[in-house]
């Protein structure tokens, strides 16, 4: 499965974006997908994830209750609702794929990945 983020931008704090990710290539709704990103000077992390079918969810604590993952299987497509943005969420955001939704945590476990996309909070 091939996969490509957009909609990262300029954002001062407290304010909100929208990241897709369009999926072509594969039967999306087979797949688990994902969000992680890379802040300046920082690893790669964890952010969110979303389950094949939509019903399992998981959130890194840094984000639970401003961001949310989301996915349309039949648009094969994926979102990150991220609001009451901080500088600290300013990073390259990468969307993720996984075969089976197993450890969705697990960076290691995503096999195929899309470009970032970058994401500045300003103070």
């Amino acid at each position: 499965v091939q996969l490509q983020a957009s909609g990262g931008g300029l954002v001062q704090a407290g304010g909100s974006l929208r990241l897709s990710c369009a999926a072509s290539g594969g039967i999306f709704s087979t797949y688990g997908v994902g969000w992680f990103r890379q802040g300046p000077g920082k690893e790669r992390e964890f952010v969110a994830s979303v389950s094949g079918t939509g019903s399992r969810t998981a959130y890194a604590d840094s984000v639970k209750g401003r961001f949310t993952i989301s996915r349309d299987n039949a648009k094969n497509m994926m979102y990150l609702q991220m609001n009451s943005l901080k500088p600290e969420d300013t990073a390259v955001y990468y969307c993720a794929a996984v075969p089976r939704y197993g450890s969705p945590e697990a960076m290691e476990a995503y096999g195929y990945w899309g470009q970032g996309t970058l994401v500045t909070v300003s103070s």
